[in-house]
């Protein structure tokens, strides 16, 4: 018998004012920027920059640039494994709301965008430097992101998901500094430029025990690909409008934590292979620690597999093998 998990679902809005809460991942695209003496200028200014780009590529009908403003709602997952009500903070992801001034309409755009998960900081800064820790070559352990990928296409798949979203999430992220990207002759409206890789990522691969397919796309206004992972078809499941709401916000963040690849001062060409320490790059006006970020990741997984991993293995292990 396959036991049942029950999520439950709060959503905060992510404005000027916004605090994390004390569950809430630090390392955070959003969560990073509302800390420390600069916080409301950050949050401000990020979402500034997010309004800008959204008008930048909405550009039609909006002679002035300024017809829509976008709003973002933190969407935190709860999961109760013994049906307790004990639960853990299972993943943290962000959706858009696209607001017409014109029209005095509210849309709902994409849900995903961000994806922030304790027990893939598990994965990655325990379970893989664990592994890899007296090997001379760097290897992946056996079933690498399984427990994890099904637990997310489960929490995809259940009511609690369906109740308060119409459309699967896109996931988008940034491209991986040790890959190669070709540009093809596939271009989007809105998306862009398309571009393949020479060969999958660590992160591709975890993406797709999620069940998600990932492309590359380098929108106009852009300098490098951005990757978004998505379930079914990324060009026709989604309107114009929808893609805007996510290129503008992970655009933004990423312009903002990858500065060297996002906020380059020259645009990728066919060939292209990011690189993270290309000096040819402007800041934005967005304080930033990014070395606290890869610290503050190994005591997340520690977190998780104090709180989760290991209090539950014998229940996760049981439900991941019959998980179909």
């Amino acid at each position: 018998m396959n036991k049942d998990f029950t999520f439950t679902i709060k959503s905060i809005r992510l404005d000027e004012d916004y605090h994390p809460s004390d569950s809430t991942r630090i390392t955070t695209n959003f969560a990073n920027l509302a800390r420390g003496s600069y916080r409301q200028a950050n949050l401000r200014n990020a979402l500034k920059m997010i309004d800008n780009s959204f008008n930048a590529l909405a550009n039609w009908d909006n002679p002035k640039g300024d017809r829509y403003s976008v709003e973002l709602e933190i969407i935190s997952v709860d999961m109760d494994i013994e049906g307790s009500g004990k639960t853990f903070p299972s993943i943290e992801i962000l959706k858009t709301n696209i607001v017409d001034h014109q029209t005095n309409q509210r849309i709902e755009g994409i849900v995903g965008n961000n994806f922030s998960s304790y027990v893939r900081d598990y994965d990655f800064s325990v379970l893989l430097q664990a592994h890899n820790k007296d090997q001379p070559n760097f290897s992946i352990p056996d079933n690498f992101g399984e427990l994890h990928g099904k637990l997310f296409q489960y929490f995809v798949n259940s009511n609690a998901y369906k109740q308060n979203f119409k459309k699967t999430p896109v996931i988008c992220l940034s491209v991986s500094d040790n890959k190669t990207y070709h540009r093809t002759e596939n271009q989007h409206p809105v998306l862009g430029v398309e571009y393949q890789p020479n060969e999958s990522s660590l992160t591709e691969q975890y993406f797709k025990k999620m069940g998600l397919q990932v492309r590359y796309f380098m929108p106009p206004n852009s300098v490098a690909p951005l990757a978004f992972h998505f379930f079914g078809d990324l060009l026709n499941d989604y309107t114009n409008l929808e893609l805007i709401s996510t290129i503008s916000t992970m655009g933004t963040f990423q312009k903002i934590y990858r500065p060297e690849i996002y906020n380059a001062n020259a645009a990728a060409g066919k060939s292209y292979q990011p690189n993270l320490k290309n000096l040819d790059h402007s800041l934005t006006q967005i304080v930033y620690d990014r070395e606290e970020r890869s610290k503050l990741a190994n005591e997340q997984g520690k977190f998780a597999e104090k709180h989760f991993i290991k209090p539950y293995q014998t229940v996760l292990e049981q439900w991941s093998a019959n998980y179909v």
